[in-house]
């Protein structure tokens, strides 16, 4: 199951996407239009500065902003951050845990198919894409559609 840190993570990437104007966006700010709260989201934005994804400045004018476009943003890659593993079965979340059962295990081929089309469909998805949908939701609303 993904987490609220793992959804509010993803919330984060799109808000900045949406509002990227080449400046530092203020946490209050991502905080007030995602209603999450400011506290809570200080947690998340740390690790994803940590992790890579964002940059973030102190001060006047400070803020966050994304490293990269859009679409170079998976959102596996969002999710494995602030999630860790996305597999579902322990034998299969660390190479290093190695299963005594496992040249037997009747169940690994289900778990491992499962996992392969978790990764696929999240690795599958850039922020982009998501921005995209949500233009297209936007355009049908006010088209009557």
């Amino acid at each position: 199951m993904i987490s609220t840190r793992g959804r509010y993570a993803i919330r984060v990437m799109i808000d900045l996407a949406e509002h990227e104007d080449g400046s530092y966006i203020p946490l209050k700010d991502i905080a007030a239009r995602q209603e999450i709260s400011k506290k809570y989201l200080e947690i998340i934005v740390k690790d994803m500065v940590s992790g890579g994804l964002l940059v973030g400045a102190s001060g006047k004018g400070g803020g966050y902003k994304l490293l990269r476009k859009p679409e170079e943003y998976t959102v596996g890659e969002i999710l494995e951050l602030m999630e860790g593993t996305l597999s579902s079965v322990a034998c299969l979340a660390d190479e290093n845990n190695v299963c005594p059962r496992k040249d037997v295990c009747e169940t690994l081929p289900l778990w491992t198919e499962y996992d392969q089309m978790v990764h696929d469909f999240f690795y599958g998805k850039t922020l982009r894409d998501i921005l995209r949908r949500t233009d297209e939701t936007e355009q049908q609303v006010d088209s009557g559609s």
